[in-house]
């Protein structure tokens, strides 16, 4: 199931949120559920909210050795569509 993320449509009205949806909170729902539309504790309206993704970043482009120690095989192009191995 995936984990959806809400924050109430006022977060910084304390007459229309409550300090759970102000600040917003995680709900794993099935897929095939709609979206909340109020807040479970306060009954106050809600919105899902988009998150972030997280992604991995390479910092520094693999060296040759880099790749032989991770498992890979390196080319080296010798003439027109012929490799060898290094």
């Amino acid at each position: 199931m995936p984990l959806y993320e809400y924050i109430s449509q006022h977060p910084d009205d304390p007459e229309r949120s409550c300090r759970i949806c102000a600040r917003g909170f995680e709900l794993r729902r099935p897929v095939d559920r709609e979206a909340l539309e109020s807040c479970p504790l306060c009954k106050h309206p809600v919105r899902k909210v988009i998150s972030q993704v997280s992604t991995p970043r390479v910092v520094k482009p693999f060296s040759t050795v880099d790749a032989k120690k991770a498992g890979f095989t390196v080319l080296e192009k010798r003439d027109e569509g012929v490799y060898e191995r290094q």
